[in-house]
């Protein structure tokens, strides 16, 4: 029935309740875990930003250190080259010429002893002994980059068996006044220097400190591994950057293990650049068990409140639904189905109010069941409730509508409501009523029913009890004319037109 889509309606702000609810819950638990999220990328951040300014303090630290020690021996290396030059210094005693030469320079257990070669790569001073075996040098690399480059400052060899201890050897040219060449000063600094240095420091298990000489060679590395070390990296991509950069940061993966790591540098302008490196994996340890544990409790919160909000969901969802039952066995007619006198009542004033708001027509039909009572006590009250049934059907057949309601009136009488219908439409629904009943019955024509139609365009001070009033007098006067019939009330005081 027509009606019944307006009771649908009327149950759906129940639906929509509940899926308010659930649509609420699911926005809040987006949110929160959108804020979760944001969280913990936050923390992500952190821990990054933090292990970067950790390696640059390693970095920095460790380079200082190398640097001062590399500047020191340097000074060293120039007094040294300096006091050669001096015109006395041949015609002195060689214990004068060692004070002479050697009173400034820094000594450490892990500085070599420095010596004095002359142009042709002869040792002609030793620090370490006033009669120096012999010894040539001049196939060194760092002789021959002395003798061929003039402007070659102070050359850093690559790691190198020299004299008995693996170490880098430290060499400064020795120049004439004239300019030419007269030979070379050279000193060591042994590897047991950065074993001891980097011994010093408090490293995790996958951290890598590596020291690099200007063309990207490798002078050091911890973990040591000696097939690393002499190895040119200046063609891998983030060395190239540490060597052209002062200071910087980048993530590549390591040579070793093929890890992604953090590698961190500070004042790459040194003669030694110092690269620390540290695993992603162990950078963000702490954060993902962090993060797990935080995930776990907003996953936990998650399922609880969306589980709650489903069964609440359909405590509501059942509720309406009963209270739907409820609603729809307080305003139906138990016999026939249809809506009964409350709802009518409700329905007639809910349309006439808005039918007078948009100056639209109202129709009304008043329906009588003809000789009912005579039928009633002639077959029982069974038989009768069977006509009243039969006469329902009919009804409900004929209202499609949504906005139409059919309702029993009382006892064998019914009542149609059909909005925005003229006269004359109205009139159509009524013979289609009357007719089916009649077909209904058949020949033996059981019962048949008497129709009372009104049909007005309410004003806002009139009462749709006028309209139920003219309808119910076009009814008696369908019966005084005969029975199984329609009449029309019309005209502006709803006067009867047969």
């Amino acid at each position: 029935m027509g009606f019944g889509r307006r009771k649908d309606k009327e149950s759906r702000p129940w639906r929509l309740s509940a899926k308010l609810l659930i649509a609420c819950s699911f926005i809040t638990v987006i949110g929160f875990s959108a804020i979760c999220v944001n969280v913990m990328l936050d923390m992500r951040r952190s821990e990054e930003e933090l292990a970067r300014q950790t390696l640059e303090n390693l970095a920095s630290g460790i380079d200082s250190d190398i640097g001062r020690n590399v500047e020191l021996y340097d000074l060293s290396l120039r007094s040294v080259a300096n006091n050669m030059m001096a015109p006395e210094i041949n015609e002195v005693g060689k214990p004068l010429r060692q004070l002479i030469l050697f009173d400034r320079v820094a000594t450490a257990r892990h500085f070599g002893a420095i010596q004095v070669f002359d142009s042709t790569g002869k040792l002609i001073v030793d620090a370490s002994t006033l009669d120096p075996l012999p010894e040539n040098r001049s196939s060194e690399e760092y002789f021959t980059v002395h003798r061929d480059q003039p402007n070659a400052g102070l050359f850093i060899s690559r790691p190198m068996l020299h004299r008995g201890a693996y170490a880098i050897v430290l060499s400064r040219r020795i120049t004439g006044d004239d300019g030419s060449f007269l030979g070379v000063v050279a000193g060591s600094i042994r590897f047991s220097y950065f074993h001891d240095l980097f011994g010093r420091l408090r490293l995790d298990p996958n951290d890598v400190i590596t020291v690099f000489r200007r063309d990207g060679t490798v002078i050091m590395r911890t973990p040591f591994d000696l097939d690393m070390i002499g190895k040119n990296l200046g063609d891998l991509p983030g060395v190239k950057r540490a060597l052209s950069e002062p200071s910087g940061s980048y993530s590549g993966i390591a040579s070793a293990n093929h890890s992604p790591r953090l590698y961190v540098w500070r004042d790459g302008t040194r003669p030694l650049v110092v690269l620390v490196g540290k695993p992603w994996a162990d950078i963000y340890k702490l954060w993902r068990i962090e993060a797990t544990r935080i995930g776990s409790i907003m996953g936990a919160l998650a399922v609880f409140v969306l589980g709650a909000t489903l069964f609440l969901a359909h405590e509501i969802s059942r509720r309406a639904a009963a209270e739907e039952k409820l609603e729809e066995l307080a305003t139906t007619d138990a016999l026939t189905g249809l809506r009964n006198r409350r709802k009518f009542d409700a329905a007639i004033e809910i349309e006439w109010r808005r039918a007078a708001r948009q100056k639209r027509p109202l129709a009304l039909l008043m329906i009588d069941a003809d000789h009912f009572k005579n039928f009633n006590d002639t077959y029982g009250h069974q038989a009768g409730d069977e006509v009243l049934i039969g006469i329902a059907i009919c009804i409900s057949d004929s209202v499609h509508r949504a906005g139409d309601c059919a309702a029993r009136y009382g006892g064998e009488e019914f009542a149609v409501l059909l909005p925005d219908l003229s006269p004359a439409q109205a009139l159509v629904v009524a013979e289609t009523i009357r007719l089916k009943v009649e077909q209904w019955c058949g020949e033996a024509a059981t019962t048949t029913v008497s129709i009372g139609l009104a049909s007005v365009v309410p004003d806002a001070k009139s009462e749709w009890t006028t309209m139920v009033r003219a309808a119910d007098e076009a009814l008696y006067a369908a019966k005084a004319s005969g029975r199984n019939r329609t009449v029309l009330a019309s005209g502006p005081k709803l006067s009867l037109v047969a």
